[in-house]
């Protein structure tokens, strides 16, 4: 059928709003709002926050190890089967975590957790946008992505109020998360997903029209997965995506930050808020790359992304007795931020094209992944052994890599063989 068609179905929509549900949460569900749980579970189990934690390193390193899997899965099974079961992989787990007693409990839980989210926070959205739309890709993978930052500001007041509720309250957050996570998701990737929009008689929206901007590419179109894995680009594009994972997570500490600036009272008052900032830039900043994205290309918001992060990082440090700097400069961070969800993926499409998208990506994400499960730890080490000031400077040279490397794997475009 005719793209004329593509474009009058509502389908495709119905597509987005399961990335949208999806993002907003089960994801959010699991990670954005895993921090507030680390208190009254560690003191209920009676073991250290950082041992309680540790079920959020194994998670991830679960989401390392599925990846390559579930790309390959993406690419040849029904994406309402494999969301469906992400979708289970994550709320089921979420349930029982309310009524566990032991820590290791939750190392298994999260390792089962960390699995449905390589499907459903890592691929389903660049690999439904990118079947499903030919035009306007970036600003609908932003406008997912962005629901994991909104999901995790509606879920943590709402985990917080239920954990307050009694001393067992946070058994209580878990089981009401489980079961939100479960009944919002799960009818949009029954009903409201198809693998390809072949699959509805339609063709992808756009798919007859110019697409502006560097990450246009055609339908089926590009490199294999086992030409792009013996490439240049692809190497260059795995290191830009283990750096951007490893710089961005400066973020978790921000409110440290703000709290040992003992100097300046009022800055110490919005540590939290800080952290806020941060989380608003990302929300906004994931939806405005995207757009830049599509109007511009791929080089513009790379270089808007990685500048938000270095004059973010520069203001914080330079101008911490402000605090309208300091959120300024937090903000300005979130963009960088939503740059790991957004920018990744399409510099991927960029690059090596929709044949064997699900597949490339899955392995590029898997070293983003890999880098994330480690970062906190590793700006931790670098902040006790180099304290505040020098961190900032390591800060900006990260997001100024972020960017030599971004433009060396784009530049290597030309040299992938497309098909």
């Amino acid at each position: 059928m005719g793209t004329s068609q593509g474009k009058k179905s509502f389908f495709p929509y119905l597509v987005v709003a399961t990335g949208i549900v999806g993002c907003f949460a089960p994801c959010a569900l699991a990670l954005s709002c895993a921090g507030i749980f680390f208190t009254p579970v560690s003191e209920a189990l009676g073991v250290g926050r950082g041992v309680f934690a540790l079920y959020l390193t194994i998670m991830l390193l679960a989401t390392t190890i599925a990846l390559p899997f579930e790309g390959k899965l993406m690419e040849t099974k029904d994406l309402r089967v494999v969301l469906s079961a992400a979708v289970v992989l994550i709320g089921v787990p979420l349930i029982c975590m309310s009524f566990f007693t032991a820590v290791w409990q939750f190392y298994v839980a999260g390792a089962f957790m960390g699995i449905g989210l390589a499907a459903l926070l890592i691929l389903s959205v660049p690999t439904l946008i990118n079947r499903w739309f030919r035009k306007n890709v970036g600003f609908y993978i932003g406008l997912c992505m962005a629901f994991t930052g909104i999901g995790g500001v509606v879920f943590n007041l709402v985990g917080g109020a239920l954990i307050a509720s009694g001393p067992d309250g946070w058994r209580m957050g878990y089981l009401v998360f489980g079961i939100i996570a479960l009944v919002l998701a799960l009818p949009f990737t029954l009903f409201c997903v198809r693998s390809f929009p072949g699959d509805k008689g339609l063709e992808p929206v756009g798919a007859a029209e110019p697409v502006p901007g560097s990450a246009g590419v055609e339908a089926a179109s590009g490199a294999t997965a086992a030409v792009a894995l013996r490439t240049a680009a692809f190497f260059l594009v795995a290191v830009f995506a283990g750096l951007i994972n490893l710089a961005i997570n400066f973020y978790q500490y921000l409110p440290s930050y703000a709290t040992s600036l003992t100097q300046y009272p009022d800055v110490v008052a919005i540590s939290a808020t800080l952290a806020s900032a941060a989380m608003l830039g990302q929300a906004i900043g994931k939806v405005v790359l995207g757009i830049i994205n599509d109007k511009a290309s791929v080089y513009v918001g790379l270089f808007v992304s990685t500048g938000c992060g270095a004059l973010g990082l520069a203001v914080m440090w330079l101008v911490p007795g402000s605090v309208p700097a300091m959120l300024a400069g937090g903000f300005a961070f979130g963009v960088f931020y939503a740059s790991a969800t957004v920018l990744a993926p399409l510099m991927v499409r960029t690059i090596f094209g929709t044949r064997e998208y699900s597949t490339i990506y899955s392995r590029i994400a898997m070293v983003g992944s890999l880098a994330g499960a480690f970062a906190a730890s590793v700006w931790g080490f670098i902040v006790d052994a180099a304290g505040f000031s020098n961190v900032f400077i390591i800060g900006i040279a990260g997001a100024i890599l972020v960017a030599l490397f971004g433009v060396l794997a784009l530049n290597a475009r030309k040299n992938v063989p497309q098909h």
